[in-house]
């Protein structure tokens, strides 16, 4: 695959608009995140620092698909299968986007609940429409694990 050549996504969307990349997220209708999501969010990410180059002016913007959810956490149901999902996608997604060299953006364009507050934090800035979605950092205390919600 050329730099020029965007890569193609299952849970999400890649697009360029001169030096902003903008990455949409398109895991059903919440946005939850499993290890394949996140995966997929670090690859982008990779993509992208790639293309832009140690020295240019460049920023990515995280987005969701709909005016509901921006995203509603991680998918507590892959714990059932996998119990290094947040170890195997979501704890390295987070390090990629705190160690990103350009400016990125939490564009939050509906809820955000559990999970989703560390995602949405992770980023450099955060922007949310007051009137839309709620955000909230909400959590299953019904165990004693530690769950990142």
């Amino acid at each position: 695959m050329s730099q020029d050549q965007i890569p193609t996504f299952v849970h999400l969307s890649l697009e360029r608009r001169d030096q902003v990349f903008i990455i949409t997220l398109r895991r059903g209708e919440e946005n939850r995140l499993n290890t394949t999501i996140c995966n997929e969010v670090i690859k982008a990410f990779h993509y992208i620092q790639r293309t832009l180059g140690p020295d240019a002016e460049g920023a990515v913007i995280t987005r969701g698909h709909n005016a509901k959810f921006w995203c509603t956490g991680v998918d507590q149901d892959e714990r059932d299968t996998n119990p290094f999902a947040n170890s195997d996608g979501f704890f390295p997604m987070l390090h990629t986007i705190l160690d990103f060299p350009y400016p990125t953006v939490a564009l939050l364009t509906g809820h955000t609940f559990g999970g989703a507050c560390p995602f949405a934090l992770s980023h450099d800035y955060r922007v949310m429409n007051s009137e839309r979605g709620f955000i909230s950092m909400v959590c299953d205390t019904s165990t004693s694990d530690l769950v990142l919600c």
